[in-house]
């Protein structure tokens, strides 16, 4: 069973990343379940979307305690309870510019692909909303869904800019791609 926890801040769309993963994977035929926790339910405060994924009907009805990946909006929320979630192998993707030399320097023991979503985001048109970009990204590190499902529901499901959501979700794969690759030996 795959586990993913999304952490972000209310307003930078992790709520909706979760729920178009949740989507994508459904549409691969594959039994998902998805829910969220969030505090003060305002723009700002830390929320987060949880997902469970496997072939097989997923009865497990507990919060997520170790995830196999983590997708982080904001770098400044890569702390306590959520690193608590985290194990030596568990990959955690972060919106951040930093360089991965960086995070290894300051969070030791912990695999984070960093991927600057906010300038994908930019670059494609879209400002600040950054969760397209960072689906691509995950969906690289973790190895699925495929990109081609995840292009599909964006352009599917994406309100306005369809073009532009499924441009930075490509763009974060590639970059994730690229950050991984810098990783191997």
């Amino acid at each position: 069973m795959l586990q993913i926890i999304i952490q972000g801040r209310g307003g930078q769309g992790a709520q909706t990343a979760g729920n178009l993963l949740a989507m994508a994977y459904f549409a691969e035929g594959r039994q998902v379940q998805a829910f969220a926790s969030y505090g003060g339910a305002r723009r700002g405060t830390p929320v987060s979307s949880y997902l469970r994924v496997d072939d097989r009907p997923v009865r497990l009805r507990c919060d997520i305690e170790q995830a196999d990946a983590i997708l982080c909006f904001d770098a400044s929320l890569l702390q306590g309870a959520l690193l608590a979630a985290a194990r030596s192998d568990t990959l955690i993707v972060v919106n951040s510019a930093r360089s991965a030399e960086d995070f290894r320097a300051t969070l030791p023991g912990y695999r984070v692909i960093p991927v600057d979503g906010l300038a994908i985001s930019r670059a494609q048109g879209l400002g600040r909303i950054v969760n397209s970009a960072l689906l691509g990204a995950l969906a690289r590190t973790v190895g699925d869904p495929p990109l081609a499902v995840l292009e599909l529901l964006l352009l599917e499901q994406s309100p306005k800019l369809r073009a532009e959501n499924v441009a930075a979700c490509a763009e974060g794969y590639r970059a994730a791609g690229a950050q991984l690759e810098r990783a191997m030996p």
